[in-house]
């Protein structure tokens, strides 16, 4: 049974990094926290991303990295292009599975980031950890984010409603689902290393 699987504490989580042929992924820290609301501090960004306020202020960066330190149900990582933060990626721990959540600052759209990073986390999250599955979601108006998902072998398996927080209300989300299996299958994707920090 999958609650008979044990999952990371967030330190162990926490303690990679991963190095992909643009992009480094590392936990966000204290000293990110300006770059992490400016990125985040965009309605377009916040309209999709089913936990992100409007406006997103550094007061909501300190809190939700120290969350992260805290201990808590995700491991995240800052995805940083040339040393320079260009959004975040990561995995929301469930009860019975996990769900992978992504979000780029609105200047580094549509340059292949948001694939890269998930093509890194999920390549960690199925080395490292005995599920599955993997799942996510992108909201139905967002066809960018249904593209990443596709592209890391995602398979579409219906609509769901989800609440937003900087809509106030719910929206129609499309929801996939990744399987081990087909992971294992476009597994050749793989150009990400991983080192101890």
């Amino acid at each position: 049974m999958l609650q008979d699987i044990p999952t990371p504490t967030l330190r162990e989580a926490r303690a990679c990094v991963l190095e992909t042929e643009r992009l480094t992924l590392r936990k966000p820290t204290l000293a990110d926290v300006k770059a992490i609301a400016r990125l985040a501090n965009d309605r377009r960004i916040a309209e999709n991303t089913r936990r992100l306020p409007h406006p997103y202020t550094q007061d909501d960066a300190i809190d939700f990295v120290r969350a992260l330190g805290a201990g808590g149900r995700e491991t995240v990582f800052l995805i940083e292009n040339n040393h320079t933060p260009v959004g975040m990626v990561g995995i929301d721990w469930r009860e019975e599975t996990a769900e992978l959540g992504y979000w780029l600052g609105v200047d580094y759209w549509g340059q292949g980031f948001g694939t890269e990073a998930a093509r890194a986390v999920i390549d960690y999250f199925f080395e490292e950890f005995d599920l599955d599955q993997l799942i996510a979601g992108a909201r139905v108006v967002n066809p960018s984010s249904r593209n990443i998902l596709e592209k890391c072998g995602f398979q579409w398996s219906g609509v769901e409603l989800h609440r937003f927080e900087a809509l106030g209300s719910s929206s129609p989300v499309d929801a996939f689902r990744l399987s081990r299996g087909v992971w294992t299958s476009l597994k050749s994707w793989n150009n990400s290393i991983r080192r101890n920090a």
